[in-house]
């Protein structure tokens, strides 16, 4: 679990101290993770700029575009989160839980369908995606939940309620469908179940029932007239599984994704010779399979460098776990670590074959606002808890009970 040598200050209400001035704030920032943070931003719509060109007839900036305006919109929640103390999510967590609950449940009843799922919302002309904004509120409140328990948290129904508060958002995204923002959530679970102290025999036992439900769904449930999986999830399983079984077909995605990274060489072929994204033999080349498409154009130079700002990106969201100035702060930390990380490594890992195809988002790169915005603000959060941490100046240790 996570020790502290002092408490944080409190006021006379019980809530954190003084309210960091504009000077003091930035001065206690981790610039290193704000430089890396605005390089990657950059780097992303680079890479957009050069495998959307020749998408959108007539005007090669489409793409771009949007993401840009994203990007600013990101930039915007970035500054609110950074002058927001974090203990705000904690005391309003339960209506953080609800509102995630409440906006998943609008979307199964009126969400916009999509290449057979409903996974959006529109609202103004704009469309979003809530499972993406779900994946910080989970971490929020489950960090406010385990925290407020204190050395409870290591407790076995403390566990098994942290399980089931998790379980309601998995499971409403998980029947949009969406496998895998659910399985972002579930990393996030065990990242935050981790940090606020649950023992090892606990984490063994959520992993086994992960694997007995994953067991269930693939071979159980069909095996008794139950199908819990959509026919192209089947098929993207399958082809994981027996990779050359279906060339043509439902393994297209991964082998042309496959062709692009090997095809990129050294440097890569450039925008105007990637001949996999330009003529659309890689679908999805600006969501799904960017990864594929900027190691085509940049070829292992350019994939290295987008990996290296990740590294950094990473590293110092986990140091900011060793600043923070309370239980609460460094799970919140954490799990945002933990989740961005398993979204990068899952992404990348399918699009050379390592991992099934589940439509996570590459983060800071995929084209789509929810997805881009998320993680702006989580970074913003990651600087707001950072900052405090060094004003508290409070060491932290970690314990494993």
């Amino acid at each position: 679990m996570l020790d502290y040598s002092q408490p944080a200050r409190l006021d006379r209400r019980g809530r954190p101290g003084p309210v960091l001035e504009l000077g003091p704030l930035l001065r206690r920032v981790d610039w290193t993770l704000m430089i890396a943070v605005g390089a990657l931003v950059a780097y992303g719509l680079w890479i957009l700029d050069g495998v959307t060109a020749n998408d959108v007839s007539g005007d090669p900036n489409y793409y771009v575009a949007r993401q840009a305006t994203y990007a600013a919109v990101g930039t915007a929640g970035f500054l609110v989160a950074l002058f927001v103390d974090p203990d705000h999510y904690r005391r309003g967590r339960t209506v953080t839980y609800g509102l995630m609950v409440a906006t998943l449940l609008v979307v199964l009843v009126a969400g916009v369908e999509v290449r057979g799922s409903t996974r959006w919302l529109e609202l103004g002309g704009f469309r979003f995606q809530p499972s993406e904004f779900g994946k910080l509120l989970l971490v929020v409140f489950l960090a406010g939940f385990l925290a407020d328990r204190g050395k409870r948290a290591g407790e076995s129904r403390t566990t098994l309620a942290a399980v089931g508060f998790a379980l309601v958002p998995a499971v409403l995204v998980f029947v949009q469908p969406d496998v895998g923002s659910a399985l972002v959530y579930g990393a996030a679970l065990g990242a935050v179940l981790f940090l606020a102290g649950a023992r090892w025999l606990q984490l063994a036992w959520l992993a086994a029932g992960v694997a007995a439900v994953a067991v269930f769904v693939l071979w159980g449930g069909p095996a008794m007239g139950v199908e819990l999986l959509k026919p192209y999830q089947v098929e993207r399983l399958t082809a994981f599984y027996n990779p050359s079984q279906d060339p043509g077909g439902a393994t297209y995605n991964v082998n042309q994704s496959q062709i692009a990274v090997g095809a990129g060489g050294v440097t890569g072929r450039g925008p105007s010779g990637a001949t996999q994204t330009n003529l659309d033999y890689l679908p999805e080349h600006a969501t799904d399979f960017v990864f594929a498409s900027l190691a085509e154009q940049r070829g292992f130079v350019g994939a290295s460098i987008l990996l290296a700002l990740y590294l950094l990106v990473v590293w110092r969201a986990l140091n900011t776990v060793a600043v923070a100035r309370d239980a609460f702060s460094a799970i919140v930390a954490g799990g945002i670590a933990v989740a961005l990380l398993f979204q990068i490594v899952v992404n990348v890992g399918m699009t050379i074959g390592m991992a099934p195809v589940t439509g996570i988002p590459l983060p800071f790169v995929s084209a789509g606002g929810s997805s881009l915005i998320t993680n702006l603000v989580a970074m913003g959060i990651l600087q707001a808890i950072h900052a405090r941490g060094r004003a508290a100046s409070h060491p932290i240790r970690i314990r494993r009970a």
